[in-house]
């Protein structure tokens, strides 16, 4: 299993994972820099992901929507803050309507992703900072933690298979 921790801090309203793969920066920066290989992995496996925009660049978009067992959608969006290729990206996660517009009623989590090397592989970790308490409490109580880890763990079948 790649997440080897998980750190709450409702404090600081921070949510950080980390995970250790087998690959090389490189190779991890790649799954997040295509859309197809980003399908495989962003959303558990229950919920497979479908992204129409995909601008990994400071200013870009992405707009993307996973699918329910029962055919449900559920839309979301990042807006692209900071990129510094392959190490790190920045980026506001939101939930969106079908017009990829923000839905108020739901958080938006700041998210830093940070690739490092580390022991032969990629170690990296995954930060999001919530405006309130309330907020991450909200994106906890939705099951953000079980979601985000099964996801995740998802990655190193999608780095071997290229």
């Amino acid at each position: 299993m790649p997440v080897i921790d998980v750190q709450k801090d409702l404090d600081n309203r921070r949510l950080v994972m980390t995970a250790q793969f087998a690959a090389p920066v490189e190779r991890l920066w790649q799954l997040y820099a295509d859309p197809r290989q980003l399908e495989r992995v962003w959303g558990p496996p229950t919920h497979p992901a479908t992204f129409v925009d995909h601008d990994l660049r400071p200013g870009g978009r992405m707009h993307y929507y996973m699918t329910g067992p029962d055919g449900e959608r559920y839309y979301g969006f990042w807006a692209v803050t900071e990129v510094d290729e392959p190490h790190r990206f920045a980026f506001d996660d939101g939930f969106a309507d079908e017009n990829f517009a923000a839905d108020p009623a739901l958080p938006v989590g700041r998210n830093v992703y940070t690739f490092a090397s580390h022991d032969g592989g990629t170690r990296a970790v995954f930060e999001s900072e919530y405006p309130t308490v309330e907020a991450l409490q909200q994106v906890l109580d939705m099951g953000v933690i079980e979601g985000a880890t099964a996801a995740i763990n998802q990655i190193d079948a999608a780095l071997a298979e290229g």
